[in-house]
Order: structure tokens, then C-alpha cells, then sequence
């Protein structure tokens, strides 16, 4: 995901490559809400989900993230003609 976002030159790629450091962070934060219990939910731990909550909460802002984002590319690829992220740098003229 990183070596995407830095590397691509294409903007909806370097989109795709945010999304895909978004979903690793909510598999990270399934996994650890799987492994580490807090001491008060030590008796229900079969039904903490903390983790989901907090997957289900990136994934609504990640949403909202790509409406922007794209409507942003739409946006520049309406003024320039081009999607790609060194073109977008000279947005200012």
C-alpha cells in the first residue's frame, strides 16, 4: 500500500493504494481485539468486539474518503484533462 501511494503516478491508484493500508489496518485491529482482552471483559470475552467496532468505523470513514477523493480526481480531470498526480501539483495557476 505505501510503495503504491508513493510510487504511482496515477491518482486513482494511489487511491486504491490508501484503501489498501486502510484494510490493513482492519485486519490488524480484528486480529488484536481477538488476542488481548481488557481485565473488566475477562468473563465476556466471547462477545467483545471491539475490534469490529473499530473496523466497521475506519471502513465508514474510508468511504467517505474515496467519495472525496474521487469527486476531487474528477474534479482535476475536468480542468486538466489528466488523472495524474504530477499534474495536480500545479493546480495553484
Amino acid at each position: 500500500g505505501l510503495y503504491g501511494a508513493l510510487s504511482k503516478k496515477h491518482a486513482i491508484a494511489v487511491l486504491m493504494s490508501l484503501e489498501i493500508m486502510f484494510n490493513g489496518v482492519n485486519l490488524t485491529a480484528v486480529a488484536l481485539s481477538r488476542y488481548t482482552v481488557p481485565q473488566a471483559f475477562e468473563t465476556a470475552s466471547k462477545f467483545l468486539l471491539t475490534g469490529h467496532v473499530f473496523t466497521v468505523f475506519i471502513i465508514t470513514v474510508a468511504a467517505a474518503e474515496v467519495a472525496l477523493g474521487l469527486a476531487i480526481i474528477i474534479a482535476i480531470y475536468r480542468t486538466r484533462q489528466s488523472v495524474l498526480v504530477t499534474d495536480a501539483k500545479e493546480l495553484n495557476r
